[in-house]
Formats: structure tokens, sequence, C-alpha cells
């Protein structure tokens, strides 16, 4: 039978140390620690926004992030620099498993979703860029609902908007915190740690799934 996929978009199947390049011009040697900085504050200011219920979109959070990252590190950026780092969000390279998997589960007859706090027409922009925007039946974005990840209503959304039932649906995250949201409504979970340092949260729950690439992907399913 074929299931739905909701596929978390920015660190799961996007890069976003990707914008690291772009970075190393400006900061050199500080561009890692600027990336990850500037992830970290930009998923924060989501949160934070989303328990305020004082939503703005997620190109926002990320400008305010990139402007703290900027002055807590005491490195600063000129507007034109960030608004070139800010155009460069909405280009950022695919990880190297996500193409093949993806494939792999289209043609398997499964419905593959890109589900995520990004704008989206960002997203639009992002998968083009990645190569991959073909493989997907549309762009489920939180922008719809105006709230954030991972608020369990975000989650009964994008049922809603795929027409499908959660025991039918499978969400693919590298992010603890999303997995955490869609169990919360009962979708079936897998988390890609790619890194044996990402550590999931000690809540006393766990993913359906735990896998090391996207490449692992399509035979754990099936």
């Amino acid at each position: 039978m074929p299931l739905t996929f909701a596929f978390d978009v920015y660190g799961t199947l996007i890069d976003t140390a990707g914008i690291t390049q772009s970075l190393d011009r400006l900061v050199g040697s500080q561009a890692a620690l600027f990336s990850s900085r500037w992830r970290e504050k930009q998923l924060e200011y989501s949160f934070r926004r989303g328990l305020m219920q004082d939503y703005v979109d997620f190109s926002v959070c990320t400008r305010e992030a990139l402007e703290y990252t900027s002055n807590q590190l005491n490195l600063p950026i000129n507007e034109n620099d960030k608004a070139t780092l800010l155009d460069a969000y909405r280009h950022l390279p695919a990880f190297e498993d996500t193409a093949s998997a993806l494939k792999r589960l289209n043609d398997a007859g499964h419905r593959l979703y890109a589900f995520s706090n990004g704008l989206p027409d960002d997203l639009e922009s992002l998968l083009s860029s990645a190569g991959i925007r073909d493989e997907f039946l549309g762009i489920v974005s939180v922008h719809e609902i105006r709230t954030f990840k991972p608020n369990p209503a975000v989650y009964r959304h994008f049922l809603q908007r795929s027409s499908t039932a959660a025991n039918q649906c499978w969400l693919i995250s590298s992010n603890p915190f999303d997995l955490l949201g869609g169990q919360s409504v009962g979708l079936h979970t897998a988390w890609i740690q790619r890194s044996q340092a990402n550590l999931f949260d000690p809540w006393g729950k766990t993913p359906d799934l735990t896998l090391a690439s996207l490449t692992e992907l399509p035979e754990s399913v099936n």
C-alpha cells in the first residue's frame, strides 16, 4: 500500500551548513561556528514565537538570528552582505543521500511531500535549486496556519492537507523536536541521525526508525 511521507527540509533534506561557504569569505575561520550558532538561534526564535503566539514568518526568524549571531560573535557584517547571505539561504545544497532516496520512494509508488517551517516561496526556490522539487507531490508550510513545529496543530494540518490518516504517514526528520511533535498526533517517525554526536532527547520516547542515512529509508519502510 502506498504510504505518505512528510519530509522535513532544513537539516534533513537540505544541508544548512552549506551556508558556511558563503560565510567563509566574510568571517574566515569562524564560518563553521557562525553557521551553527545561526541555525541554533533560528530554531530558538521559532520555538519562542510559537509559544508566545507571536508569529512572524521563518525568514524573519532567519534574519533576526543572523543579526544576533553577528553581534554575539562580534563579527560585523554589512547590510549588503547580510542580504547576500539571506539569499544564499534560499539556495542551499541537498545532502548527498537525498536525491536517490526520494527517487526510490517515488519509484515504489509512495506519496512524498516537503513539510517545513519555511515560507512556500522560499521552499520552492530551495528545492528547485537543489534539483529535487519534482520529487514531491506538494509543499506543506507551517505558514498556512501561522505557527511553528513542534506545535501538534502543525502535524494535524499536514494530515489534512495531504488527505492522509496518521497511521499511513511517516515523518522523516533529522530534528528530534520535530519527531516528538509528529509522535504527539500518531505519525510514524524516522530519525535521520547522520552523526553519532547527534542525540535524541531523553523524553522516554524513541522514533520508530533510526537511520544513519536517507539511503536506508526505502527498504526500512517496506
